[in-house]
């Protein structure tokens, strides 16, 4: 089975088990890293994600995983929140964060960014057809960037 199809049906599998908890499942990630394959799941809900939380949705997945066996090879699962700083990565990540502030940082460098390869601005609108989003920058000025054109996209963390 190719990686794509494994991502797809672990995400059906896993989704509903996540939902049943009171959870939304931000993301799926299978990866190889050195020899060993990882299955990452990654989750949230209202208030934080913590560890009890991580324990309750691994305990379930796993067992769901065992009975159905949608992986061939071995490999490590991990359960873990997204982070503060988590990617960007699908139409409700860009929604979610419509008006805060968010990194980016592209391929290379942008005129409209001071000819610099990362800039904090403001996510001002985003088009999921176009996949472009809409940044206003710090000099108020707004510019339209596609998503391809960038090589990260996530939350601005502020201290």
């Amino acid at each position: 089975m190719k990686k794509q199809e494994i991502l797809t049906e672990v995400e059906a599998l896993v989704r509903p088990i996540a939902e049943e908890n009171g959870y939304e499942l931000v993301d799926v990630e299978y990866v190889k890293e050195g020899k060993e394959w990882y299955l990452r799941i990654y989750a949230d809900k209202e208030g934080g994600f913590s560890i009890n939380d991580c324990v309750t949705l691994s305990r379930a997945v796993d067992q769901v995983l065992e009975e159905k066996d949608p992986i061939e090879n071995a490999y490590h699962l991990e359960v873990s929140s997204p982070g503060l700083d988590r990617p960007l990565k699908k139409d409700k990540d860009f929604v979610r964060n419509l008006n805060k502030l968010i990194e980016v940082r592209f391929y290379a460098p942008k005129e409209e960014c001071g000819g610099e390869r990362e800039c904090t601005a403001l996510l001002k609108a985003y088009d999921a057809d176009r996949k472009e989003m809409t940044l206003e920058l710090e000099n108020r000025a707004q510019v339209a960037v596609a998503v391809k054109d960038t090589a990260l996209i996530r939350q601005a963390v502020i201290f």
